[in-house]
């Protein structure tokens, strides 16, 4: 059996390949993510898991690795990660009391074989306060999380509904990523 990595440093990640009772280890790529502006939401997060995934395999084509990347976009916009406490303010007001979605991007590649799908989600937010969003903001969660929240912390309190797969929302589509690891043996 070949050696199963993990292209990055994500904890909800190696939480939940951990969860599913896979052995693997953690090698991050270094990659300095870059898109054609002209991708969709889909296309940019398969693209970014891809870069992610064969940028380990490069330096390890013994092996199996896993690369991904997730999103949040609303109306067809990206919303990354918050460059500051402003910008992470101006995300949570967009979010608020409305309905975008999550995807996740997965790669799989070996030196052999390419496996690579999105899941997605999507996630409806109630109406949110000026006090709820600087609370949140003060918290610190939304520093380091696409969209400026964390579906799995605190940001829970905002979500009114889901609709597709959680764990795409979390940043794994753990039952497929099992599922599509069974043919790697």
């Amino acid at each position: 059996m070949k050696p199963f990595i993990l292209a990055s440093q994500s904890p909800r990640r190696k939480q939940l390949l951990e969860q599913a009772g896979l052995s693997f280890s953690i090698i991050p790529s270094s990659i300095e993510e870059t898109v054609p502006n002209h991708y969709s939401p889909e296309e940019t997060v398969a693209l970014l898991a891809y870069q992610k995934a064969a940028d380990v395999l490069k330096d390890h084509r013994d092996s199996v690795v896993l690369g991904a990347d997730t999103i949040v976009s609303l109306d067809g916009t990206i919303l990354g990660k918050p460059a500051n406490d402003e910008d992470a303010r101006a995300k949570l007001h967009l979010l608020s009391g409305r309905t975008h979605q999550v995807l996740t991007g997965v790669a799989i590649l070996s030196s052999e074989k390419e496996v690579t799908f999105t899941a997605q989600a999507q996630v409806s937010f109630y109406s949110l306060s000026d006090e709820e969003i600087d609370n949140y903001i003060r918290s610190g969660e939304p520093s380091d999380k696409a969209g400026a929240y964390g579906i799995q912390g605190l940001g829970a309190t905002f979500v009114e509904k889901v609709e597709g797969d959680y764990f795409a929302i979390v940043g794994l589509p753990i039952a497929k990523v099992s599922r599509a690891l069974k043919s790697f043996n």
